[in-house]
């Protein structure tokens, strides 16, 4: 599976920190063949076109966020649809994705083992296990790792972990608690995407 995402990041020729572990070390697929997967992935590329372009931008988005296109369009519709900026709209509705806050918090060490620990019921919101990568966090909302899971072996280390990692502006945690909260609504999040190209390749 991972093998597999690996090459995404090739063919898409940037790190997508699909598997922290493997990206920041000298195995990270882009170091040992940075060029694109299949036969022909050594040759020559023309000028990408608009729509490739377009296309590309948008498939770093859904993998970034591990979301299936299905999701990606539902999420995309909704930003698309509020008032206000929608960039900013669409970044806030996915940073507010439980699986993103478990790994912004520092709980996993990416976006897929934070989905595995909240699918495994290992996290709770406000006291309540949740099992919904997609649920959407709130102001206020106190994040928790279910009592009976904290001898996991993916969440024993956390407190090194926490040693190495920074919350956003956002969030707010408690490394002997182990616990997160919510401050405010997502803010200050960087763009590494350009999501007009993204908005318009889903308005055609």
């Amino acid at each position: 599976m991972f093998q597999t995402k690996e090459k995404y990041e090739r063919a898409l020729g940037v790190r997508l920190n699909l598997k922290p572990e493997r990206c920041s070390s000298p195995k990270c697929a882009l170091t040992k063949k940075p060029y694109r997967p299949g036969m022909h992935g050594k040759g020559r590329q023309g000028q990408p076109s608009e729509m490739k372009t377009q296309l590309q931008e948008k498939q770093r988005l859904r993998l970034t966020y591990g979301l299936h296109e299905s999701a990606m369009r539902r999420s995309i519709g909704e930003a698309m649809h509020k008032r206000g900026d929608t960039a900013d709209i669409l970044l806030s509705l996915l940073e507010r994705r439980l699986d993103n806050v478990v790994y912004r918090l520092g709980f996993s060490a990416s976006r897929s083992v934070g989905r595995q620990l909240v699918n495994h019921g290992h996290i709770c919101v406000n006291g309540r296990k949740v099992t919904i990568p997609s649920y959407r966090v709130k102001k206020d909302d106190v994040l928790s790792i279910r009592k009976e899971s904290r001898a996991h072996p993916l969440l024993v280390d956390l407190k090194e972990a926490f040693a190495k990692t920074d919350t956003p502006v956002w969030l707010a945690r408690d490394p002997e608690l182990m616990t997160g909260t919510v401050l405010s609504l997502p803010k200050d999040v960087p763009l590494p995407f350009d999501i007009s190209l993204i908005i318009d390749y889903y308005s055609k």
